[in-house]
């Protein structure tokens, strides 16, 4: 069920209780992103997302994006100890010993494909038909093509990517398109 926003307009029920959330599901939420950079961002903030609120993720997003040097993959890939120490005392992020290292292998993973490969990986495992969802609980957690997107970056050595996280990935970045019928971003 979708549900009136500030503005009136019909929006997906999770997006409405926060400023935070109408503008990123809005602005954000759903629309396709084919960079490697971009894709990496997300699955890593989709990681550090779990067991804990999106909201928390996204008000801290720009400590995050100040934390990871903007996402970029080569220069997370070259942290040491010494950027782990610092990571670890930061409290503008979420201070989690494994997905701070899940995020620095993830970098060092993505830098062991081709340049573009990352993307075309995820966008493979785009489904060929998706229904648009009526309810909240039409949306599921993971699906096959999750379950088969996680696997396949394991066997390329990425890490904290299971199933779940790997479909709040292709929502996140228009994989699939997961806003409710009658939501406006629809």
């Amino acid at each position: 069920m979708t549900v009136a926003g500030p503005d009136g307009q019909q929006r997906c029920g999770w997006a409405t209780s926060a400023p935070e959330y109408v503008e990123y599901h809005d602005t954000e939420w759903g629309k396709e992103i084919r960079n490697d950079v971009g894709l990496f961002e997300r699955m890593t903030l989709e990681g550090f997302q779990s067991g804990l609120s999106w909201i928390t993720i996204l008000r801290k997003r720009e400590n995050f994006r100040a934390a990871f040097a903007h996402f970029d993959p080569e220069t997370i890939a070259k942290y040491g100890a010494a950027d782990f120490d610092r990571l670890m005392a930061d409290p503008g992020i979420v201070r989690n010993q494994l997905k701070i290292n899940a995020t620095i292998s993830n970098a060092r993973a993505l830098l062991d494909l081709a340049e573009g490969e990352f993307t075309e990986l995820l966008w493979s495992f785009r489904p060929a038909k998706h229904k648009p969802p009526k309810t909240l609980a039409d949306v599921p957690a993971t699906t096959p093509e999750s379950i088969a997107m996680s696997k396949a970056l394991k066997k390329h050595g990425f890490v904290f990517v299971g199933p779940t996280t790997a479909y709040a990935l292709m929502q996140a970045t228009g994989i699939v398109n997961d806003h409710l019928k009658t939501c406006i971003a629809r």
